[in-house]
């Protein structure tokens, strides 16, 4: 039996499926994972005034803005992702329309716990890889209760699987539904929107805003969703995988013709649930 519960977050809808008899306690577990997701909706949201996000949106340009441990740990991975992908991930924005760049707009401060953004006009919008933090975070709250098996997922982008049993996964690319096997690991997956039409992706190159992305699909496979998340972006954009990606994520990338993989293995797609 499995226990299905789902909220609408960050721009998507997210749904958990819990392995096990329904019982209170299963469903008080499951409901704590999903106030954690909301929670991370309030305070990541762009689009929300009162989030945390729109907050330092608005104040960093101006001041330091101190940060918990889970707020600058996330923005540590971007950093982080930014200088392993060199610069391919970028979750800046400029108001004013110049080039987006992290390394020169955004700086943090260990010591203090805070970041700065180096001029007004400069804003983060954290997208995809705050759906994949808000998820790792739901997870961990159900590793905590013991849950041994469960999958967590965010709209087409993103999923955990928990549990040592492997689930299959399908993924869509420009040539159809492949399947990939998934235990105990995190499986994003990004691509370009809009371009048939000649329309801008909602991915844009940091170094080239009107460039067409280098990848039609790219997919990565790690221990967390918000790294796996900020990789499949990166991946996109540089249209392959950089020799300075870790090698604990795994990564795949089609160009319109096929996959060009990095230990990931495709199950024939009538295997994918």
């Amino acid at each position: 039996m499995t226990l299905l519960l789902a909220t609408n977050a960050l721009g998507t809808r997210v749904e958990l499926a819990l392995d096990g008899p329904e019982t209170p306690a299963l469903r008080a577990v499951g409901e704590e994972a999903i106030d954690e997701i909301l929670h991370w909706h309030e305070r990541l949201s762009l689009y929300q005034a009162h989030s945390f996000l729109s907050h330092l949106n608005r104040e960093a340009s101006s001041r330091a803005v101190a940060l918990d441990d889970d707020l600058f740990s996330l923005l540590a991975l971007c950093d982080r992702v930014h200088r392993e992908s060199a610069g391919a991930f970028d979750p800046t924005v400029e108001t004013n329309g110049e080039a987006a760049g992290w390394a020169s707009l955004v700086a943090l401060d260990d010591a203090s716990r805070s970041v700065r953004f180096a001029r007004t006009g400069v804003r983060l919008d954290l997208g995809g890889v705050a759906k994949g933090f808000a998820l790792d975070r739901a997870a961990g709250r159900l590793r905590d209760h013991g849950v041994g098996s469960a999958l967590l997922h965010a709209g087409t982008s993103g999923v955990i699987v928990i549990g040592d049993s492997p689930r299959t996964i399908g993924v869509r690319s420009a040539r159809g539904v492949e399947a990939v096997s998934l235990a105990n690991e995190s499986l994003c997956v990004s691509a370009p929107r809009g371009r048939a039409e000649g329309e801008w992706s909602h991915i844009l190159d940091p170094t080239d805003s009107t460039s067409s992305r280098g990848a039609d699909t790219a997919l990565a496979i790690g221990p967390e969703c918000a790294e796996a998340d900020a990789w499949a972006t990166a991946l996109v954009v540089l249209g392959g995988r950089p020799e300075t990606a870790p090698a604990r994520v795994r990564t795949g990338v089609h160009d319109g013709q096929g996959w060009t993989t990095h230990g990931i293995h495709f199950s024939p797609a009538s295997e994918a649930a």
